[in-house]
């Protein structure tokens, strides 16, 4: 796999993660600043670093296998390994500009 090709898989899995939705915040998780980390290594494995908006959230495990089910069946993408981290904690200032436009912080 080359370059052009990591970084087209790795764009199709922005665009996935761009059709999840936080349940308690009318924002996917992608503009929410939830995900931290997107790489693809060369087996195909989708190796994605995320968090919640709060440790004790009740959709947490929902989200989680949405993310795994979703982004593995994005075209290029053979397996999914999700870790879930909350260092850094998120915060606002992880939202994106869409996002703090969508929730009138801007």
């Amino acid at each position: 796999m080359d370059a052009a090709e990591k970084l087209e898989i790795e764009t199709r899995i922005g665009e996935v993660l761009r059709t999840i939705y936080d349940p308690e915040i009318p924002v996917n998780i992608y503009d929410l600043g939830l995900i931290y980390e997107i790489n693809l290594d060369d087996d195909h494995v989708a190796h994605v670093t995320m968090t919640l908006t709060a440790p004790n959230c009740p959709m947490a495990e929902e989200l989680v296998e949405e993310v795994k089910y979703k982004v593995g069946g994005a075209k290029g993408v053979k397996e999914v390994d999700l870790k879930l981290t909350f260092t850094p904690p998120w915060d606002k200032s992880m939202l994106s500009e869409e996002a703090k436009l969508e929730l009138g912080f801007l």
